[in-house]
């Protein structure tokens, strides 16, 4: 039930960089099968941000290969230095060319840098 708000009353949400954070976190997942254009039961996520900068980068990967075996993200792809190498994918995430495919050879070579 929806509450109902008074005529003087202005109600208020503040919330943490963490907290920031957690929630971008979850609408990308809620919503990953939308700005990444596949099925949200097919892959797994993983994210960094950088609360300097503002700057927050999610990856999405398949979870399983055809024979039904766990497909592990690499620990070489390091999402924190990606964040100060990667351009920006997009202006907003309301384009429909939002992402950009990188192998996973690709982003090991550009975590080193």
């Amino acid at each position: 039930m929806k509450k109902k708000l008074s005529d003087g009353d202005v109600r208020v949400i503040k919330i943490s960089r963490d907290a920031l954070f957690e929630f971008i976190r979850e609408k990308f997942i809620d919503d990953q099968d939308a700005f990444f254009d596949v099925d949200s039961s097919t892959v797994t996520s993983h994210f960094d941000m950088d609360t300097e900068s503002g700057q927050f980068i999610c990856c999405v990967h398949k979870t399983e290969n055809e024979n039904g075996e766990v497909i592990n993200f690499s620990n070489d792809i390091d999402l924190h230095k990606l964040l100060g190498t990667l351009p920006d994918t997009t202006d907003t995430l309301f384009d429909t060319d939002r992402y950009k495919d990188y192998t996973k050879e690709e982003l090991i070579e550009l975590s080193k840098g």
